[in-house]
């Protein structure tokens, strides 16, 4: 699972802004897999990039909340309805 999947994961279920997503990430991994903020940030302008998020505003004018396109969710569908190949041993992503 990368950061992308995973961010494309929560986003899933509604608009969310980095720290929302960092502390949701953690906690859905059980704080094995620590996120840095600036990771966040990087992989949702990448996710905008790439048209799979949008900004949307949020309830308060400091804080940058994010969508996904039709495209975003098309993507996260994917992830999820698709097998993932056994390779070298790694983090696991049904366990995560």
């Amino acid at each position: 699972m990368s950061i992308k999947q995973a961010l494309l994961a929560l986003l899933s279920t509604g608009d969310r802004y980095g720290y929302e997503l960092r502390a949701e990430f953690e906690a859905a991994t059980g704080g094995v897999w620590p996120l840095n903020i600036g990771q966040v940030y990087t992989t949702l302008d990448r996710l905008e990039r790439d048209g799979l998020v949008s900004r949307t505003d949020g309830d308060d004018a400091r804080q940058v909340h994010y969508a996904l396109t039709q495209a975003g969710r098309d993507g996260a569908a994917a992830w999820w309805t698709t097998p993932v190949e056994a390779g070298a041993p790694g983090r696991d992503d049904a366990a995560l």
